[in-house]
């Protein structure tokens, strides 16, 4: 991304055709700012501990050990990113000055976040479709900061789709790790 050549440059056209389609800009500005820190990681704080209170109270041995898994997995997020956007170095779509805009921060925020609370809520819902509708929307959510992104010209399409990736790959370590030593009751 960071040299010129084919994808760069379909990256970069997609970008501007993602740019002048709908939603109205206050939408799209809207659903990028749920990309912000100042957003997202309430969000996943309140869900953390809202869950360390709910497993607690069943007893378990390891009640702290998801929620202290999500918030270092959010805590990676800027670590990751900053030392990337330092190395690709890539300039950012018209009107936006500077460098550093692969991969977008923003979206690996509310990626991580969300997707870290979702992870947290689950095995706390029992009924189905409670758990679909809760995928659903943390998925649409993180679709809506993406779009929104790009639509008010923050980020190229590639910034977001990175950011999605080492997002995924964060949160399966969280889920490994919280797998493999995470979990526990009081009959451990």
């Amino acid at each position: 991304m960071a040299a010129d050549g084919p994808l760069r440059r379909l990256d970069e056209r997609v970008g501007r055709a993602l740019a002048d389609g709908p939603p109205p800009q206050g939408l799209a500005e809207l659903l990028a700012d749920l990309g912000n820190m100042t957003v997202a990681v309430p969000v996943l704080a309140l869900v953390a501990a809202y869950t360390a209170w709910r497993t607690h109270r069943t007893g378990a041995v390891l009640w702290w050990s998801p929620p202290l898994t999500a918030v270092l997995t959010m805590m990676a997020v800027p670590l990751l990113v900053v030392p990337l956007k330092l190395a690709v170095n890539r300039t950012g779509p018209p009107g936006m000055e500077g460098s550093g805009y692969y991969p977008s921060g923003h979206t690996a925020t509310a990626a991580v976040a969300y997707g870290a609370a979702t992870l947290l809520l689950l095995p706390h819902l029992t009924h189905p479709r409670t758990r679909r509708t809760l995928l659903l929307t943390c998925t649409l959510l993180n679709l809506g900061v993406g779009y929104g992104l790009v639509h008010r010209g923050y980020h190229w399409p590639i910034d977001v789709l990175a950011s999605w990736c080492l997002s995924g790959i964060l949160l399966l370590v969280m889920v490994t790790s919280t797998a493999r030593y995470g979990r526990g009751s009081a009959a451990d």
